[in-house]
C-alpha cells in the first residue's frame, strides 16, 4: 500500500467517526508525534550542524546549542538568531565545526 493510499483510507475513516473515536485518533497522533520527536533527538547532539525550513520557507542552517525532549535549540550561523525547532523538522548536516 502506498503512502497516499494509506492517508486516503485514514481520512475516509476519520469522516465516519464519532466524537469519542476522533478523540482516540487524536491521542494516537499525539503519541506518534512524541515518539518521532524523541527518536529524532537521539541522533542529534550539542555542537552538531543542522538545517531546517523556517516559518517563511527559508532554509536555516546552524549549530545545536541544546537538545530538549521534543525540541532542538539552534543558533543560525548567518544571523546569530536562536531558534527552538521541533526535533522531527531538523536535518543533521554534520558534527561540530567540520560541516
Amino acid at each position: 500500500m502506498t503512502m497516499s493510499n494509506l492517508v486516503t483510507k485514514a481520512v475516509e475513516s476519520i469522516y465516519q467517526m464519532d466524537s469519542d473515536q476522533l478523540e482516540q485518533v487524536i491521542e494516537a497522533i499525539k503519541l506518534k508525534r512524541q515518539h518521532l520527536a524523541r527518536q529524532a533527538t537521539r541522533n542529534i547532539m550539542k555542537g552538531d550542524i543542522v538545517s531546517f525550513t523556517g516559518r517563511r520557507g527559508q532554509t536555516v542552517q546552524g549549530k545545536v546549542e541544546k537538545v530538549n525532549q521534543k525540541t532542538i535549540v539552534v543558533r543560525d550561523s548567518k544571523s546569530n538568531i536562536v531558534w527552538r525547532v521541533t526535533a522531527s523538522m531538523v536535518t543533521k548536516l554534520g558534527i561540530g565545526e567540520a560541516a
